[in-house]
């Protein structure tokens, strides 16, 4: 059996773009995950949520550093 798989060009004409529409993603995560904060008592989860924001801002902060290596 042959197989004929080739792979897909490399395109990363819309990387920026892309990049661009993640940051706007995880900014609205956050603050989804911000306002529900608001609706618990418990504390573990809301140092669970804030450990989940620190790691979504340093991921923004990397896409940003990506989107000037684009550019």
């Amino acid at each position: 059996m042959t197989y004929n798989n080739k792979p897909k060009p490399d395109d990363r004409s819309d990387n920026a773009e892309k990049l661009q529409a993640m940051i706007h993603d995880t900014l609205e995560n956050i603050e989804a995950a911000e306002d529900s904060k608001a609706f618990t008592d418990s504390e573990t989860q809301i140092q669970q949520i804030d450990a989940k924001n620190e790691r979504r801002r340093e991921s923004i902060e990397s896409y940003r550093a990506e989107i000037k290596d684009e550019v």
